[in-house]
């Protein structure tokens, strides 16, 4: 054997010793992970979990976990099901039948955090917490439910990636000698893979999917991607229940960075004017974006539109006299965000309108809401003005599209010629 065959398998080590990083939403979520993990290296007949009792205290249901839900949808529950706090970050160390839990995250082989959890430990410049030379290393990255990173805080999650594989500030105490060649030159994110596993794909996990793989001098490094994802969705649209025409307004811009403006400008230039009558109250506008929220409650506060609004901040007691005054008229407009649904699933009492400023990300939320309006009105106040249901979109919400209204008819809509698209209950895409 030659020397440098030999020195070549003596460097089996990072420059710090986590290799492992497994990022979930809730601490339920994280508890399924590490028995997994506990199953496999410590099975029935011998092993030793160290720390156990104390993570099954901090990690298992809690008071507010087995309450009520017997009113939400199925998902809801199985998702919202166990401890639900979403700050939490723990390292696993490994060794021969025997897991550590709580081992510092400098002697820890595998990580499980949720975004935020580890959100605080990194920090940022000028922050007293500012740490991620543990995550200089990191060979393999799970990321679990990425769907409900986007309802937490995709910020989060963008600023750990942004962190993995930097310089160690330290040395950690690490034996240089047995440190990987690739690593010390640098090389460890050309090396690590990544595993994202989400129920729907979006525009933000397809840049974090390919922004590490498009410089061209790592081609030589790059062993590939795969995603795996159904090409034909039939759509959510096909559960609508209820009759209700739904028109489909499309919107050009010429680059992504301009879409939010001139959503408003055609929301309130051209939607909203045709809801303002006596006739068309009970109202409710769909918000999928925090900051669009803000900017339509300021607009509708300026112009001096009465609207009542809900967001994922609003307080209980709040919530419930808003979706009070909304149901008996005394607000005609609502306005909510996509979050504050996520994360309670109420029912929206009242609704004959819906206006969606934009598509949502979980297409069953489409299907939900739109059950939820109250067709009946028609039947007992003639005068009023049918339901109907308004859908703002762009070619870059072409994914969301895809999941409403099916993979098929989504590609008509977005290159055809007409900017209105009116679908009814029961219609078929062929």
């Amino acid at each position: 054997m030659s020397t440098t065959s030999f020195c070549s398998e003596l460097r089996d080590q990072g420059l710090t010793r986590p290799k492992i990083l497994i990022l979930v939403p809730f601490r339920d979520a994280a508890l399924k992970v590490v028995e997994v993990i506990m199953h496999l290296i410590c099975p029935e007949e011998g092993g030793q979990v160290m720390n156990k009792k104390r993570f099954y205290e901090e990690f298992g249901e809690t008071e507010d976990s087995s309450s009520s839900k017997e009113n939400r949808p199925e998902d809801f529950k199985q998702m919202f099901a166990g401890n639900i706090d979403d700050c939490f970050r723990i390292g696993i160390s490994v060794m021969k039948k025997c897991v550590k839990l709580y081992a510092k995250f400098y002697s820890s082989d595998i990580i499980v955090a949720s975004p935020l959890g580890l959100r605080t430990i990194i920090g940022s410049v000028g922050e007293k917490s500012h740490e991620y030379d543990f995550l200089s290393s990191i060979e393999v990255i799970i990321a679990d439910q990425t769907d409900v990173f986007l309802m937490q805080n995709w910020e989060h999650v963008q600023h750990i990636f942004e962190h993995l594989h930097q310089q160690p500030k330290d040395s950690h105490d690490v034996d240089f000698s047995r440190v990987r060649m690739w690593c010390l030159n640098g090389w460890s994110k050309y090396y690590r893979q990544t595993l994202i596993f989400s129920s729907f794909v979006s525009p933000e996990m397809n840049s974090l999917f390919n922004r590490q793989y498009n410089c061209q001098d790592i081609k030589s490094h790059f062993a590939g991607k795969v995603k795996v994802c159904s090409t034909d969705v039939p759509g959510s649209i096909c559960q609508v229940a209820v009759q209700v025409p739904q028109t489909f307004h499309r919107f050009d811009c010429s680059n992504f960075s301009e879409a939010a403006d001139k959503r408003f400008q055609i929301f309130t230039d051209k939607v909203l004017p045709d809801f303002k009558g006596s006739l068309m109250g009970h109202t409710a506008i769909f918000v999928p974006s925090y900051f669009d929220f803000v900017r339509l409650r300021n607009y509708f506060k300026r112009e001096g539109i009465d609207c009542a609004q809900i967001s994922e901040y609003s307080q209980p007691k709040e919530i419930k006299r808003t979706r009070t005054h909304f149901q008996q008229g005394k607000r005609p407009f609502l306005l909510f965000t996509e979050r504050f649904y996520f994360f309670y699933r109420y029912r929206i009492r009242g609704v004959r309108n819906i206006i969606f400023y934009e598509l949502p990300h979980y297409s069953t939320f489409y299907t939900e809401i739109l059950n939820f309006m109250d067709t009946r009105s028609n039947r007992l106040k003639p005068q009023m003005n049918p339901v109907n249901c308004t859908v703002l979109y762009t070619k870059s919400n072409a994914l969301r599209l895809a999941r409403v209204v099916g993979s098929r008819r989504c590609s008509r809509m977005i290159s055809s010629e007409s900017q209105v698209h009116m679908l009814v209950t029961g219609d078929e895409d062929e």
